[in-house]
């Protein structure tokens, strides 16, 4: 079984890759309201916030550039995880006890898979996600059960066609459309 480190590092990577091809960060997102820079702002704060309130507070980062200020957190949030003191802490999470790594890597994990979509959507491209990916939302979504659709977590479900692929199925579960047009391929 994987540790929180490998988790974060397994959804950080591929993310990782997506902002640094983003040249159109006010560009909107499929995020109701947000651009490509809120949805990566949205990605960094929530779990500065998390961190901050677990006593681990990270430092500032540039604002003004989006990409160096996801690497900064990228990297702090990579030296916590290695650090088992910090990753291994327990405390009492919404859904009974668990530990900073667990929430970092699973919770904050899931926001990248399905952000990273957000993001290469911003910028007109389908990013494609791993069937283990797909596995991954489905069943945080499933065992999440109506506190996915609180307010500021997911759009209810969405429906899609009969012959809908799995990622467009697992994507209309965040009340996400995974349509291709001709502009955004």
């Amino acid at each position: 079984m994987a540790n929180s480190l490998q988790t974060w590092t397994t959804h950080a990577d591929p993310f990782t890759q997506v902002v640094e091809t983003i040249t159109e960060w006010d560009a909107p997102s499929p995020c109701e309201g947000w651009s490509a820079r809120d949805v990566l702002a949205h990605v960094i704060d929530t779990g500065r916030e998390f961190l901050a309130g677990q006593g681990h507070p990270l430092p500032e980062t540039d604002g003004d550039n989006p990409v160096a200020r996801w690497a900064a957190y990228d990297a702090s949030v990579r030296a916590l995880l290695a650090d088992p003191a910090v990753g291994g802490k327990t405390y009492e999470g919404h859904f009974g006890v668990t530990t900073i790594g667990e929430t970092l890597s699973q919770f904050y994990g899931f926001d990248l898979l399905v952000h990273r979509w957000d993001l290469a959507r911003s910028q007109g491209e389908r990013a494609i996600l791993t069937d283990a990916e797909l596995q991954e939302i489905d069943s945080a979504v499933t065992g999440w059960g109506e506190h996915a659709y609180a307010p500021g977590i997911f759009a209810h479900p969405v429906e899609v066609p009969a012959d809908a692929d799995r990622q467009a199925e697992v994507l209309a579960r965040t009340g996400r459309t995974d349509r291709v047009t001709t502009a955004a391929r």
